[in-house]
Parts: C-alpha cells; structure tokens; sequence
C-alpha cells in the first residue's frame, strides 16, 4: 500500500522560507512522478509542481516559480518543496501526490499525502 507523510508546514513571515518534506513507503518510485499541490480556502486545489523520479526533472507552476524549488532524495524516498520568499497569498494546504502519469492535474495523481498547513503572516 502506497502511503505519502508530509511535514514541514508551520507559521511563517512574508519573505520567510520553509522546506516541506513528503515520504513515501510502500513502494519504490521508479517511473512515477511527485506531484506538489496546494488548496487555500474556499478556492479549488492548485498545481504548484512536480519532479520525475528517474531524472529529478521538475516543472513549476508559473505562480511559485524563481521562489520554490522542487527535489527528491532516493535513497530516503522523499520528495522536497523548498519555499522561499514566501507571501500572505502561499497560505493553504500543501499536498504532495504520486502516480506513474506526472502532470499539472490533481485527477491523474491516485496517491495522496494528508497535507500540511503552511500559514504566512504579513
């Protein structure tokens, strides 16, 4: 059974960094493809990234990109998110997901973490 435990979220200044971290037991990740996404309140879950496991190639959503950072360690199979010069408008939950098809849609991804809250103050 696939099984995805973020961490990392917290409380955090505008400008402020964090680094979110996705752990994946269950399987080894071969040929599939992470995927970051975020869901703030009242708003549908948004794309922020994704990294392919073999090559560690990323694609960033425009909204995220020069500020966040995605990479992976295989030998712990974890996923990264580095977050920098964090805004009032990054504030959500922030989801990592897995499958073999890697792309910017949240439906094709059919594992999940449980999320963690990322929270920046102005």
């Amino acid at each position: 059974q696939v099984q995805l435990v973020e961490s990392g979220g917290g409380l955090v200044q505008a400008g402020g960094s964090l680094r979110l971290s996705c752990v994946v037991s269950g399987r080894t990740l071969s040929n599939w493809s992470m995927g970051w996404f975020r869901q703030a309140p009242g708003k549908e879950r948004e794309f922020v990234g994704l990294i392919r496991w073999n090559t560690a190639s990323t694609y960033t959503a425009d909204s995220v990109k020069g500020r966040f950072t995605i990479s992976r360690d295989t030998a712990k199979n974890t996923v990264y998110l580095q977050m920098n010069s964090l805004k009032p408008e990054d504030t959500a939950v922030y989801y990592c997901a897995a499958d073999r098809v890697a792309g910017p849609t949240a439906r094709v991804y059919d594992y999940w973490g449980q999320g963690t809250q990322v929270t920046v103050s102005s």
